[in-house]
């Protein structure tokens, strides 16, 4: 899971010039590295929260907003971060913290279509989730 996350961060972080730009050339792969952890962990803790089932899928929907608990839980760590470990400004870090409801949407659509070959539907949400979260559930 964390590999995608990763994956996801690179691509959503490289296809925006203001932030790609603001990021030092070599702090970026540590930066991108630092957000996917705290993505990772953020759903991580969420489902040892929430389990599985409905409540998992209305978190994971949720997530899109940026208004959502979970989007909180994960932009708040992560925005103070990137400020002490990298020395990225407040207006960056603001942006980098934006895009998670991005990145959450493509994390939640890609594990759909693994699992359902682009059949939306909570099961394959659900399933692709526990099968890479292993004993944590």
């Amino acid at each position: 899971m964390f590999d995608q996350i990763l994956q996801l961060v690179k691509e959503h972080m490289n296809n925006n010039p203001q932030v790609a730009e603001a990021i030092p050339e070599e702090q970026a792969d540590a930066v991108h590295q630092e957000i996917a952890t705290h993505i990772d962990n953020g759903i991580k803790n969420q489902v040892a929260t929430q389990g599985t089932g409905g409540g998992l899928l209305s978190m994971l929907e949720g997530g899109l907003s940026s208004e959502s608990p979970v989007t909180s839980a994960i932009t708040g760590g992560l925005v103070g971060s990137l400020a002490s470990k990298f020395g990225l400004s407040p207006a960056i870090t603001g942006a980098i913290a934006a895009s998670i409801p991005g990145i959450l949407q493509r994390f939640m659509h890609q594990s759909n279509n693994a699992n359902d070959q682009g059949q939306q539907t909570s099961g394959g949400i659900m399933n692709s989730l526990e099968s890479r979260l292993g004993g944590l559930l």
